[in-house]
């Protein structure tokens, strides 16, 4: 999922943008074929987020609504998401079949990443224990505390900088059915504050079992990351292993080589790196023979001179 537009599916379900109040006597789809998308405007709102949900649950039969996707609420650059999340929580006896949730799809027009502001996310998790796919863009005062899910098979957290405490929340959690999770966990410009030794808990392999796809991505620490990766018993179980984004050298890359086989896995993502062309080649000749996909593009990443410093930049921070 990238910050430059809008989510285009969730749940394997194309998403719909409930229409504005002028717009209500479109015809709408099945309530169940579509990820429904709820959301007003962050600047000069004529309706506030709830007023537009509350339309929602008056035109669609909520009881077959299987994804929401919460778009933009007024003043999201310093109003939290607590509103939306107890609209959310207060209707959920008329919303048995939901399965996906995604809280923030804002693109950088609306509101850049690191301007969202969430709060506290697990009551969500909590009011909804069917839930099969959780996505929150935004950390500005984004709490994960440690919890129990027993359905949880997708975790996202989108963000420019990744609280710590949020980082240790998802490790510390239990989420036996997970299978896809995916931080972004950004750069000290925007609240990141994390580190390798952070991620433990998640690269040991203990607690989360069905674990298949590992994102670890947009950090600039993803060269000590990587270095962690590179012996985490996670990884022997894994399809799908996805470190892009961030600011990944050859010093990243080489530890990769140097430690456990990655032969097995199905897709290695390491786009918007800084490699070098040898490392770049070994990659290629050590991986893609054995018949992984990899994705080495890369991408927009540029190094710039900073007073004698050279900058790396990871693809997501403000």
């Amino acid at each position: 999922m990238s910050h430059a537009g809008h989510l285009k599916e969730l749940h394997g379900l194309p998403v719909f943008h409930f229409p504005e109040a002028s717009g209500t006597a479109a015809d709408l789809p099945p309530p169940g074929t579509v990820a429904w998308r709820i959301a007003t405007e962050v600047y000069d709102a004529e309706e506030t987020w709830e007023e537009v949900f509350a339309r929602f649950c008056a035109a669609v039969d909520t009881t077959e609504v299987r994804a929401l996707v919460v778009g933009a609420w007024q003043d999201a650059y310093e109003s939290s998401s607590s509103k939306v999340m107890e609209a959310l929580l207060a209707a959920r006896g008329r919303l048995p079949a939901l399965r996906a949730l995604f809280l923030g799809d804002m693109t950088s027009e609306e509101a850049e990443i690191s301007w969202i502001t969430q709060g506290d996310v697990s009551p969500l998790l909590a009011g909804f224990p069917a839930l099969e796919e959780f996505g929150v863009r935004g950390s500005q005062g984004l709490r994960f505390p440690a919890l129990r899910h027993d359905a949880l098979r997708a975790l996202a957290l989108e963000s420019g900088g990744l609280p710590a405490d949020a980082v240790r929340g998802v490790g510390a959690s239990e989420l036996p059915a997970l299978e896809h999770l995916d931080l972004w966990l950004g750069t000290s410009w925007y609240g990141a504050d994390s580190e390798a030794a952070d991620l433990a808990p998640i690269l040991s392999g203990d607690r989360f079992p069905n674990l298949r796809h590992l994102a670890l991505r947009n950090s600039e620490i993803q060269d000590e990351v990587a270095a962690a990766v590179a012996s985490a018993p996670v990884v022997a179980r894994l399809d799908v292993l996805d470190l892009s984004m961030g600011t990944l050298g050859d010093e990243g890359a080489v530890a990769l080589l140097g430690g456990q086989p990655l032969t097995h896995l199905k897709k290695l993502d390491l786009h918007h790196n800084y490699l070098s062309d040898p490392v770049r080649q070994r990659l290629t000749e050590t991986l893609v023979t054995a018949g992984v996909e990899i994705d080495l593009d890369p991408d927009d990443a540029e190094e710039y001179e900073d007073e004698g410093t050279v900058e790396r930049y990871v693809s997501v921070g403000e």
